[in-house]
């Protein structure tokens, strides 16, 4: 709002009631002459006030045209001013027309297990709205191998540790003088390494190395073997590494609805389309998908405070006080009633086939000052009966958001009726520019004539003065002879 008080006038907010002032090309007249000597000089001659003579004509012959550019130029500019603030009115409404329209508003979904001790669950967009029953009977684990307990400055001799994970192998070339935490190091470091991580433990008996793989699963499982050429002491801990015991790979198994499931990971996806299961332990439970209404009802505020910022806008700009006489810069304006018609007509329509059928029925009421108010009791029994219905009404072909939002779009695109006005109004207010600096020109040159005139009038006094002179002291002189005489 503060940009169009900000004019060259002093127009108030959106009215266009202002004292005239000249525009940034302001007339040069007589005042930017008349400080000079040589029109001060003038009328030493004559005795007349020239200077105000000049300034006089000079303003008359300029007030007519320098009003009408003065006039017409503060009148654009608060057009100009005026369809800027409805231009951003508009966009704040298009922003909560596209998230009231935005698919992703109405796939939001939430997953809720009754046992929440069996983990949490979290959703996509394409998750589909249901109760199912689980049965989760075994986590996936990661494989854990431990070897025998060894002083932390022994060594194993030399040879080839091999360690494999599916398809995927990487030897590790051990030396006569590698320790524990040496073998641990190169394990780790193996640019190739296909998913085991190696660490030293240091316990009450000892040193032992800790295999364990990167990922749960069976078939992130791991083996390991020493080369036909390692020492027998290598060959020994490659053995025990290889060896199961109690943290072998193992994947989760769980039932849905009484079907079998298994992941290599606690992160269970793609058995519910949309869904992730994180687990957490075994048991049973109970899942609930739902649509989560959160996202609509956010949108629909949205929608209602923004269309709201709307109305306050055009009922300042169409405004009118009989007080004061002050008018809204686009008092009576077409364009303006044009789109206040237009987004009327939709905002009372009826959407066919639809339950709902209306705005108002859904709690969507407007205010005798245009503004929109909610019932968010209304709203809530809707989106609680059927969410989808609620969706249609603002979505579907012919649903209220997608036509408001149609309207919108084209009444604030680069060639929509609103810029294409601003572009008009600018162009003229460029013309005016010009206008102005003719205008200026135009009265600099009829001043200059002014002088000249007034200059050569000056001129001709001081020669008559001078002769006038003359022939006083020539009769003075003749009449004193005449006395003497």
């Amino acid at each position: 709002m503060s940009s169009i008080s900000s004019l060259g006038t002093t127009s108030t907010a959106f009215t266009g009631t202002s004292s005239p002032s000249t525009t940034g090309a302001s007339s040069t007249g007589a005042s930017n002459i008349s400080g000079t000597g040589l029109l001060s000089s003038l009328g030493l001659g004559s005795g007349l006030d020239v200077n105000s003579i000049i300034n006089a004509l000079v303003g008359a012959q300029e007030a007519g045209p320098q009003a009408q550019i003065t006039n017409q130029t503060n009148e654009d500019n608060n057009q100009i001013a005026g369809l800027t603030a409805l231009q951003t009115a508009l966009s704040g409404l298009q922003s909560a027309l596209a998230e009231l329209t935005s698919p992703t508003t109405y796939s939001t979904f939430t997953g809720t297990l009754s046992n929440t001790s069996l983990g949490t669950t979290s959703t996509l967009p394409d998750a589909t709205a249901g109760t199912y029953s689980l049965d989760v009977t075994q986590l996936a684990t990661a494989q854990k191998r431990i070897s025998a307990a060894q002083p932390s400055v022994a060594t194993f001799g030399s040879g080839t540790l091999n360690l494999t994970v599916g398809s995927n192998t990487i030897s590790v070339s051990v030396s006569s003088t590698d320790t524990l935490s040496s073998i641990a190091t190169s394990i780790n470091n193996a640019s190739n390494n296909p998913g085991v991580s190696a660490t030293v433990v240091s316990g009450v008996n000892g040193d032992q190395l800790v295999l364990t793989s990167t990922s749960t699963g069976t078939a992130n499982g791991f083996s390991v073997s020493a080369s036909s050429d390692s020492s027998s002491d290598l060959s020994t801990l490659a053995t025990a590494l290889n060896t199961p015991g109690s943290n072998e790979a193992a994947n989760a198994e769980l039932t849905i609805d009484g079907i079998a499931v298994t992941s290599a990971s606690n992160n269970v996806s793609g058995a519910l389309t949309g869904v992730t299961l994180s687990l957490a332990s075994t048991g049973t439970s109970q899942l609930t998908v739902a649509q989560s209404t959160t996202p609509i009802t956010t949108a629909v505020n949205d929608f209602v405070t923004a269309y709201s910022s709307y109305a306050s806008t055009v009922n300042q700009l169409d405004s009118f006080d009989s007080t004061t006489g002050e008018a809204g810069v686009l008092l009576g304006d077409a364009t303006l009633s044009s789109i206040q018609t237009q987004l009327a007509n939709v905002l009372g329509s009826s959407v066919s086939g639809n339950s709902i059928g209306n705005l108002a029925s859904l709690g969507i009421t407007r205010n005798s000052d245009g503004t929109m108010s909610l019932n968010s009791a209304t709203l809530a029994t809707a989106l609680s009966n059927n969410p989808s219905v609620v969706q249609n009404l603002f979505t579907g072909t012919k649903g209220i958001a997608t036509q408001l939002s149609t309207l919108v779009t084209n009444f604030n695109s680069s060639t929509g009726v609103l810029q294409t006005r601003i572009n008009s109004l600018n162009t003229d207010v460029t013309n005016l520019g010009t206008q102005q600096t003719a205008l200026n020109a135009r009265m600099s040159v009829y001043q200059q004539q002014l002088v000249k005139q007034y200059t050569n009038l000056d001129t001709l006094m001081t020669s008559l003065n001078n002769t006038s002179s003359y022939i006083t002291q020539s009769l003075e002189a003749l009449n004193k002879s005449s006395s003497s005489s």
